[in-house]
C-alpha cells in the first residue's frame, strides 16, 4: 500500500493547543506548577509510608500503590507536554505514542480497581475492626493489589496493539496534547464503530463494577457507623473513610464525565482543557486530602523532617571543617583542619 498506507512507524504530530501561542506560555508554567507538586505529595506519601512502621498497614499499603499509580501518570504524560509547550516541535515518536497509550490505559484500569480494594479494605476496619488484622493480612493485601495491576495491563495490553495497528492512510495529527485512545482512533482511515462499541462497554464494566463495590462498602460502613452510640467512634470512622471517599468522588466524577455523560457541543480548545484538568487534578489533589485530613501522615512527615534534621547536624559535627585559630608561638592566625571537635592538626 505504500507509506500512506502503513499502520506503523513514523513520528505524530500532538496538535494539542499549538493554535493559541499565548495561551502554551501559560499552560507551560500551570503544568509545571502541577506536576512538581505532584512528584513532592505522591513521593512525600510512598516515602513516609515505607520508612514509618506505624504506617505499616493494608490502608497505607493501599495508598503507597495509588500513590505510584498518580505519579506515574503524571510523569508519562507531563514531560512531553512540556516539552511540546515550551518550543515549535509538536512531534512524538511512535513508540512514545505506543508508551503513553499503554501505561495511561493501564493505569486508569488498575486505579479503578484498586479504589474498589481499598474501599474493601475500609469496610473491614469499620465494620469488623477486631478481626482486622486477620481479615487483611499482609498477604491477601499484595493479593489484592497484584489482581488490581494484572487487570489493569492485561486491558491495556490488548487494546494498545488493536488501537496502534488500525491503517491510518498518513495522518498523523492527533487533536490531543498525549496519546489517548479516542484521538488515536480518529486517525483510523477504516470504519472503527464497532471497536468503539467494544470500548465502550469494556470501559463501563471498569467503570460500573468496582463503583457497585465501592458503593456497597460504604452503604455498609454508613449502615455500621449510624449504629454507632458514641460520637467519638462516628468522627473516628468518619475520618478513617472520609479521606477515600473524596478521592473516589473525584476520580469517578471526572473519569464519567469524560468518557460516559452526555456532553454538549463544544470547541476543541475548551475538551481538551477539561481532558487536562482531569489527568493533573486528581494526581495533585489525593497528597492534599490524605495529608490534610490524616493526622497519622502528618505526625509521619514530622517525624520524617526531624529526623532528615537530626542526621543533618550529626553529619555537620561529623564533616571535615576549617578554621582559624591563633598561632602562640608567632602570633600569626594559621589554617586549622579537623575531624570533630577534639582532633585538630593545625598548620
Amino acid at each position: 500500500m505504500g507509506r500512506d498506507n502503513s499502520t506503523s512507524g513514523g513520528d505524530f504530530i500532538l496538535v494539542g493547543f499549538s493554535e493559541q501561542p499565548w495561551l502554551e506560555k501559560i499552560l507551560f508554567v500551570f503544568i509545571l506548577i502541577f506536576y512538581l507538586l505532584t512528584v513532592m505529595g505522591n513521593g512525600t506519601i510512598i516515602l513516609v509510608s515505607h520508612l514509618d512502621s506505624q504506617l505499616h498497614t493494608p490502608m497505607y499499603f493501599f495508598l503507597t500503590h495509588l500513590s505510584f499509580i498518580d505519579l506515574t501518570h503524571v510523569t508519562c504524560i507531563s514531560p512531553q507536554m512540556l516539552f511540546n509547550l515550551a518550543g515549535s516541535d509538536k512531534s512524538i515518536s511512535f513508540v512514545g505514542c505506543v508508551v503513553q497509550l499503554l501505561i495511561t490505559l493501564g493505569l486508569g484500569g488498575t486505579e479503578c480497581i484498586l479504589l474498589a480494594m481499598m474501599a474493601y479494605d475500609r469496610y473491614v476496619a469499620v465494620c469488623q475492626p477486631l478481626h482486622y488484622v486477620t481479615l487483611m493480612p499482609p498477604q491477601l493485601c499484595w493479593t489484592l493489589a497484584s489482581i488490581s495491576w494484572v487487570v489493569g495491563f492485561s486491558n491495556s495490553l490488548i487494546h494498545t496493539p488493536i488501537t496502534m495497528t488500525f491503517p491510518r492512510c498518513g495522518h498523523h495529527r492527533i487533536n490531543h496534547f498525549y496519546c489517548e485512545t479516542p484521538p488515536v482512533l480518529q486517525l483510523a482511515c477504516v470504519d472503527t464503530a464497532s471497536y468503539r462499541k467494544e470500548i465502550t462497554v469494556l470501559s463501563s464494566v471498569f467503570l460500573v463494577f468496582p463503583l457497585s463495590l465501592i458503593l456497597v462498602s460504604y452503604s455498609r460502613i454508613a449502615h455500621s457507623v449510624l449504629k454507632m452510640k458514641t460520637p467519638g467512634g462516628r468522627q473516628k470512622a468518619f475520618g478513617t473513610c472520609g479521606s477515600h471517599l473524596m478521592v473516589v468522588s473525584i476520580f469517578y466524577s471526572t473519569l464519567i464525565y469524560m468518557y460516559m455523560a452526555p456532553k454538549p457541543k463544544l470547541s476543541q480548545d475548551v475538551t481538551q482543557f477539561v481532558a487536562l484538568l482531569y489527568n493533573l487534578t486528581p494526581p495533585v489533589m489525593n497528597p492534599v486530602i490524605y495529608t490534610l485530613r490524616n493526622r497519622d501522615v502528618k505526625e509521619a512527615i514530622r517525624k520524617l523532617v526531624m529526623r532528615i534534621e537530626k542526621r543533618r547536624t550529626q553529619t555537620f559535627h561529623r564533616f571535615p571543617y576549617i578554621t582559624e585559630k591563633e598561632d602562640i608561638s608567632t602570633g600569626n592566625l594559621g589554617g586549622c583542619y579537623g575531624f570533630g571537635i577534639e582532633y585538630w592538626a593545625c598548620q
